[in-house]
């Protein structure tokens, strides 16, 4: 399992980009308007250019019941937590063997920092918008917000009567 506790030095608001290129860095940026520029065009559209290409971007907005973060993997371990039960459905443990009682097991919680916090990310493409169908990040980002809204609602029944 993993807990989620904000860095010291957490950066406030921020707003990820995507591009379509590698490069060897990872993290915070004195960017300057010569080398990165963003505009919206007339027609609605984000334009950049990165190093002599053409980028078009496609922002994503996070839900409003959604929160998006830039976490840091730590090795630090926040506590362990004892689960009880871990039979099956069938009444056996995990591998199909009889369980009298139930058995406690321990989970090691690890630590993520929370270095900023985002309510959309722009994901970039070269020459044209990235795709919803093709493009990996655009899709990966819909359906895990499709998925994660799946699996944290419920139906309310309405009674008849």
């Amino acid at each position: 399992m993993l807990a989620l506790e904000k860095s010291k030095s957490y950066r406030g608001k921020c707003t990820p980009n995507i591009l379509p290129c590698r490069i060897n860095h990872n993290g915070a940026v004195n960017t300057s308007k010569r080398y990165w520029n963003p505009t919206a065009q007339p027609d609605g559209k984000t334009v950049a250019y990165f190093r002599g290409r053409k980028l078009h971007g496609k922002t994503l907005k996070i839900p409003s019941k959604f929160r998006g973060v830039v976490v840091e993997k730590t090795e630090r371990v926040a506590s362990k937590v004892e689960v009880g039960g871990m039979k099956g459905a069938d009444g056996r443990g995990e591998a199909g063997d009889e369980v009298e009682e139930d058995r406690e097991v321990e989970i090691e919680v690890k630590v993520l920092e929370e270095q900023a916090g985002f309510e959309e990310i722009v994901v970039w493409g070269h020459e044209v918008v990235p795709d919803g169908m093709a493009d990996p990040y655009v899709r990966g980002v819909e359906d895990w917000i499709a998925f994660a809204e799946g699996i944290h609602s419920f139906e309310v029944d309405e009674k008849k009567g």
